[in-house]
């Protein structure tokens, strides 16, 4: 019994400590986000432009319009840093004025990777991201975020591959 103990925990520690000395992902991994994006919404028509990797990054534009006006922007970028890629993002009202502080992006390290599916979270884990290519022309955006009250919503956000 002490053996299939001692085994046991052998085996749980080496998988841990596999699973810890993993290299970190790289942005290549991601090009599976990379096209021009359209969907509609209740929060209005958006696209998403999603540059190839380049380099250490990857960026996008994105833009909502409803009855014809910019409802908001936004600029994300996701660069490879040593532990990996994190995204950033600064959201933007008609105008270009932007909502968060000058020096304060909003930031998600990416927490999970398989083929053509990521998901970043921000660091006090109240809102994920999850990106997920469905076919060769879909790509499922949804975006889970946590209110002040503790309540969690989830936006799911079907997109085509724009011609």
């Amino acid at each position: 019994m002490k053996k299939l103990l001692i085994l046991s925990l052998f085996f749980i520690w080496t998988v841990w400590a596999a699973d810890a000395q993993a290299p970190p992902k790289d942005i290549k991994d991601l090009a599976f986000i990379s096209g021009t994006w359209k969907t509609t919404s209740e929060w209005g028509d958006m696209e998403e432009y999603w540059s190839k990797p380049a380099g250490n990054c990857m960026m996008c534009v994105y833009r909502c319009v409803k009855d014809g006006k910019v409802v908001f922007y936004e600029m994300i970028i996701i660069e490879q840093t040593p532990s990996g890629p994190v995204m950033k993002l600064r959201h933007f009202n008609p105008g270009l004025i932007a909502w968060e502080e000058k020096e304060k992006p909003y930031e998600y390290p990416l927490m999970f990777l398989e083929t053509d599916k990521a998901r970043f979270e921000r660091p006090d884990k109240k809102t994920y991201i999850t990106f997920h290519r469905t076919s060769q022309k879909t790509l499922r955006v949804i975006l889970e975020s946590q209110d002040k009250d503790g309540k969690w919503q989830e936006d799911v956000f079907d997109y085509k591959l724009a011609e």
